[in-house]
């Protein structure tokens, strides 16, 4: 049995950190592509590259257009050889993070990635998701080695916005619930191996964190304030999410996530983490939990607003085929649904959906007769 975790070289978190960066860039090289799309560029990519430019980096600015494709990986890439680049640096969130990552493999360079918000557990792992050009999922692409680097500005992250924070918190969420799966399974984990007990740990913890300081965080985001309970949400939801899954493994929430990919319309609106809320739920009744455990989870996400029935996902009139189309991708060999510790056929996840969707009405109907 061969068990492995996996971390980024180095991960450095704190206020203001973005702007004495330096320091740890300037080991990769002087020349970088720098990733981001043009909102994050003009909140601060644009003076962060004018602060590379005074420390004697030369840039280029490759502008992210939306989707971590591999039309869009290509033309990155394209754009780094001709500028013989040392290194990548990714500023903004998931898929702009993602596309970097995808980026320095295809150059053979050093990956900094620099998360402008704390909305998803892509930072630190060797791993991207990657989208077809309509956004449905189309793969996971893997990598020998994770980021050189991520850093983390806290007081960047306070200033986003506060439904961002909640979809990281969403995604995180996910992470104990399918490492456990993975565990009692023995199934392998997004590393191509067993868990490590540390692994399975950080997987524990993050959940811990979450509930333990995630209101905390949400209000102090509201007011755009970098507090201790932000710090820990903000650690959560990158690093302890980010090694939890990739060492711990992925099952049903983030196979149901890719599944809903497949959908037309405003569906597409929502936020991975959004979508992997609702999949955390169908895997917490794919494996029949108490009602006890599953109130824990849904009573949370309901008061950090995030979806629990087919109206909140934007498909209030999902037919029974639809959602078939939704199993069969969650299923297909390519996902993790075949991490779980037993069978799930697409059939299993139409029902489980419907089960969540049901029941969530119900205890939204109880609690506001309350």
């Amino acid at each position: 049995m061969t068990q492995m975790f996996g971390s980024p070289s180095s991960y450095v978190q704190g206020k203001d950190v973005l702007f004495d960066s330096v320091k740890y860039l300037e080991k990769f090289g002087s020349r970088a592509v720098l990733i981001s799309d043009n909102m994050v560029y003009d909140i601060v990519g644009q003076r962060f590259e004018s602060y590379l430019g005074k420390n004697g980096f030369t840039i280029t600015r490759a502008k992210f257009q939306g989707e971590a494709s591999p039309e869009e990986i290509d033309r990155i890439t394209n754009i780094g050889k001709k500028a013989a680049v040392n290194f990548i640096i990714g500023l903004g969130g998931g898929k702009t993070l993602d596309s970097a990552k995808a980026v320095a493999d295809n150059l053979g360079v050093a990956v900094a990635i620099l998360p402008s918000l704390a909305s998803t557990d892509a930072p630190c792992s060797r791993l991207s998701v990657i989208y077809n050009e309509d956004g449905s999922f189309k793969e996971y692409r893997f990598y020998d080695m994770n980021p050189n680097l991520v850093l983390v500005d806290t007081r960047l992250v306070a200033g986003a916005p506060v439904r961002l924070l909640a979809s990281g918190i969403a995604d995180a969420l996910a992470t104990n619930v399918e490492s456990q799966a993975v565990a009692k399974g023995d199934s392998e984990t997004m590393l191509g191996a067993k868990q490590t007990l540390v692994g399975n740990a950080i997987a524990q913890k993050c959940e811990e964190t979450l509930f333990k300081y995630g209101h905390l965080a949400i209000e102090s985001v509201k007011k755009h304030t970098v507090t201790s309970a932000l710090n820990k949400i903000i650690e959560a939801n990158t690093l302890m999410s980010g090694v939890g899954f990739e060492s711990g493994g992925l099952a049903a929430a983030h196979a149901i996530h890719d599944g809903l990919t497949v959908l037309d319309g405003p569906i597409h609106d929502l936020t991975h983490g959004e979508k992997v809320a609702f999949g955390t739920l169908t895997q917490l009744f794919l494996e029949g939990c108490s009602e006890e455990k599953f109130n824990r989870y849904l009573s949370f996400d309901l008061s950090l607003g995030l979806p629990t029935t087919f109206e909140d996902l934007k498909i209030p009139n999902v037919t029974d085929e639809e959602l078939l189309k939704v199993g069969e991708r969650a299923t297909s060999p390519a996902d993790t649904m075949n991490r779980m510790p037993f069978t799930v056929t697409a059939d299993d996840i139409v029902q489980a959906m419907r089960g969540v969707d049901a029941y969530s009405h119900a205890f939204k109907e109880k609690y506001a007769e309350k």
